[in-house]
């Protein structure tokens, strides 16, 4: 799957996602924000109605070809975290898109509840963080929690919580396109 798309279940963190979405598009990504159902109408956790760009369905979901700059973008929030985990297509693409080579990231509940949801080579050794009472399933497959407030390990991305979305943003933008351009907005965001 190529590109960098996050992914909107009704109940998502409005900062989670639409503050990474800000910081990647100041950084020059073309991002797109991806509903899971044909209902481009997707309400977060705290009842803002956002439209997304895509619906999961009509996804073009061929990896021939993805890189690490290919990313698959998880917000937290609750039930939203709890409704990625449930989408069964989606975890399908997730567990595809790393294998090809692709980058996943995930912010508060969803490292917990999405990429745990992944088999155990691919997490076994790898730094992260989430919301405090979601690490012990990535811990059960060899993962390492770190409370820090965004960590990139290898080809995984992940941010502790909403206070912690631009950190976690920015995180994905170095990874994307280097220091100089991830300094450069946080710079223009007053955050130095």
């Amino acid at each position: 799957m190529k590109g960098v798309n996050i992914f909107l279940a009704d109940g998502f963190e409005d900062v989670e996602a639409l503050a990474t979405n800000d910081v990647l598009r100041r950084g020059g990504v073309d991002t797109q924000l991806v509903a899971l159902t044909d209902d481009l109408i997707i309400e977060s956790s705290h009842g803002v109605l956002v439209e997304a760009e895509a619906c999961l369905p009509e996804l073009d979901t061929d990896q021939d070809g993805t890189t690490a700059e290919d990313v698959m973008i998880f917000p937290g929030g609750m039930p939203g975290s709890r409704n990625l985990a449930a989408c069964s297509p989606l975890i399908d693409l997730m567990r595809n898109h790393i294998a090809a080579g692709g980058t996943l990231a995930a912010i508060c509940a969803a490292p917990g509840l999405v990429l745990s949801q992944l088999k155990r080579a691919y997490l076994e050794d790898v730094e992260f963080t989430c919301f405090d009472g979601f690490q012990d399933a990535l811990i059960e497959k060899g993962a390492i929690f770190t409370p820090k407030p965004a960590v990139r390990s290898g080809r995984i991305v992940t941010g502790r919580s909403a206070g912690h979305a631009v950190a976690f943003a920015l995180e994905i933008l170095r990874g994307l396109k280097g220091d100089a351009v991830a300094d450069q907005v946080r710079h223009a965001m007053y955050l130095d």
